[in-house]
């Protein structure tokens, strides 16, 4: 039988649902995504919730998955994305750090504190830490000969945003934008061009795009 518009309306989306627990997980962490809540929050019935999701773990899954779609995802593709330079590698990479579209760092911070109480979400975040290294390293060999210098540049990269996340700091994007190419310098040994900041800061300005 044909699902009636209307009945599809009362019951939201999958999606929607998706949404609004992502919300809650941002506001109170993992144990304040439940039914209930999340029901009340989109003003419509627990029931609904079962048509898409056959139980909360469901749910759950449902944002392990987002985040890994978003997050490594979106860093690993950054990392191998085109560039004539290495400075023009880790400004595709710093892309990531001031796009929240691209890489939710509240979302990360979130998922950083679950997996302190659930050695389930640990493992995915380890495989994760691990599989972000690999791209970050991968993308420092295509420009150093050097195998150490590659390993240990990925980890600086990698590890100073994560301690970003992890103290929540927060700074104007002006200011971020002003040390982005010491940044670049610090972190690769090399100097990016006026022309390659200039690309990077058009990308980012509030009305880009």
């Amino acid at each position: 039988m044909t699902e009636h518009p209307t009945e599809r309306g009362r019951r939201g989306t999958p999606d929607l649902w998706l949404e609004a627990a992502h919300g809650l997980l941002l506001e109170g962490g993992v144990e304040a995504v439940k039914v209930a809540p999340l029901a009340q929050r989109l003003n419509l019935s627990r029931t609904s919730f079962y048509h898409h999701f056959p139980d909360r773990e469901a749910l759950l899954t449902a944002l392990l998955a987002r985040w890994e779609a978003q997050n490594t995802a979106t860093l690993t593709a950054r990392s191998t994305a085109y560039a004539e330079t290495l400075a023009e590698a880790m400004l595709n990479v710093f892309d990531c750090w001031l796009d929240a579209a691209l890489f939710d760092s509240a979302l990360e911070f979130a998922m950083r504190n679950w997996g302190l109480t659930d050695p389930g979400v640990a493992a995915r975040l380890q495989a994760a830490d691990a599989a972000r290294l690999a791209a970050l390293t991968a993308m420092f060999r295509r420009f150093v000969q050097s195998d150490a210098e590659a390993d240990t540049r990925a980890r600086v990269v990698y590890l100073t945003q994560m301690g970003y996340i992890a103290l929540r700091s927060q700074e104007p994007l002006s200011l971020r934008l002003q040390r982005i190419p010491t940044y670049v310098q610090a972190f690769t040994g090399t100097t990016a061009t006026d022309s390659e900041i200039a690309r990077f800061t058009a990308r980012h300005q509030p009305d880009a795009g």
